[in-house]
């Protein structure tokens, strides 16, 4: 059956399921949950949403709302700003200059998003961003070119605790996909102090936003002063890292920390949507352990992404913030 609300209706009203659980079907999922319950469907067959609320779902997603919401618990973001046309667009570009990335709400993988160097580049990805955002709305930020893309795993249950599962270090710095990144985990070139600091961010940003179950968030980290120098964006920001955006779901980067870790990410999230605290969940793969003891890593995991050019001669092989790798392969050893 397609995936509309028309669609979703007759199901519901046929198999009338006691609750939902949007955060395990990926973007899909997420899209289709909030679309059904401002529909009205969810409390017209008294259908209760699982896990997650569906308005973290709406603060996580919806760009203006993720802002306010990380203004207010003092987490900084990059300088940015939400348009839904192209004049609001070119008047963001007049204030802030260029290069920008452009994120539209609500899509998979980046799908309609890019970095823009030039106002031709511009006009084009931010046409493709509304046009792919399902309410029409992208988000122009500012480009911080050079820094460091680093990804914590957090998980958290009803009763408020959390954990953070694993974090990981992106090869390539800002401006690339994580889906087209080569990532390693853990990182590798933090100090413990700016481990710390992430860490910290992380679990404050999970409470914030009441997610129940697991939630993956990024953030850029600055570049080591002599990097900066040799790349040429030297400028002294206000924050020595910003939250870029938080996914909460299960993503593909859960499923990476869930192999690397031994930790059961879907399971543990599935569990905590019915009710369970993390330490009622019994950790499936080590058996000895409950699903509130952190990960301890002594060895290195390193994912490499698979484009398919093979199938796609003609594919666009620049890599962006849009994602292009259809698959992926990691490996575990000692060390890097």
């Amino acid at each position: 059956e397609p995936l509309t609300v028309p669609v979703l209706e007759r199901i519901i009203a046929r198999e009338r399921p006691d609750g939902l659980l949007p955060t395990l079907g990926g973007q899909t999922g997420l899209n289709l949950a909030v679309a059904l319950a401002d529909a009205g469907i969810l409390d017209k067959y008294n259908v209760r949403l699982l896990g997650t609320p569906i308005e973290t779902i709406r603060k996580a997603e919806d760009r203006d709302l993720f802002k306010q919401l990380l203004d207010s618990i003092g987490e900084p973001v990059p300088e940015s700003e939400i348009v839904t046309t192209m004049d609001e667009a070119h008047a963001v570009v007049a204030r802030m200059g260029l290069p920008l990335v452009i994120r539209p709400a609500y899509t998979l993988g980046g799908t309609g998003g890019g970095l823009a160097h030039t106002m031709e580049e511009l006009e084009e990805t931010v046409r493709s961003g509304l046009a792919a955002s399902p309410i029409h709305q992208v988000l122009l930020e500012r480009y911080l070119m050079g820094w460091k893309e680093i990804e914590y795993e957090v998980m958290r249950d009803g009763a408020d605790n959390c954990i953070t599962v694993c974090n990981m270090e992106n090869l390539d710095p800002m401006g690339v996909h994580t889906g087209d990144s080569i990532v390693v985990a853990p990182s590798q070139t933090l100090t413990d102090k700016e481990y710390q600091m992430l860490r910290t961010a992380s679990l404050k940003i999970i409470r914030g936003l009441g997610i129940e179950g697991g939630c993956n968030i990024q953030f850029a980290l600055q570049p080591h002063p002599q990097v900066a120098r040799a790349i040429g964006v030297e400028w002294s920001p206000e924050s020595p890292y910003y939250v870029i955006e938080v996914n909460p779901r299960v993503s593909r980067s859960s499923a990476l920390a869930s192999k690397a870790t031994g930790y059961p990410i879907a399971r543990v999230s599935a569990k905590i949507a019915v009710g369970k605290r993390l330490d009622e969940i019994p950790n499936a793969v080590t058996s000895r352990t409950n699903a509130a003891f952190e990960p301890a890593l002594d060895y290195c995991v390193v994912k490499i992404p698979r484009w398919p050019f093979d199938k796609f001669p003609d594919g666009d092989r620049r890599t962006t913030t849009q994602m292009k790798a259809t698959g992926e392969v990691m490996v575990i050893d000692r060390s890097f």
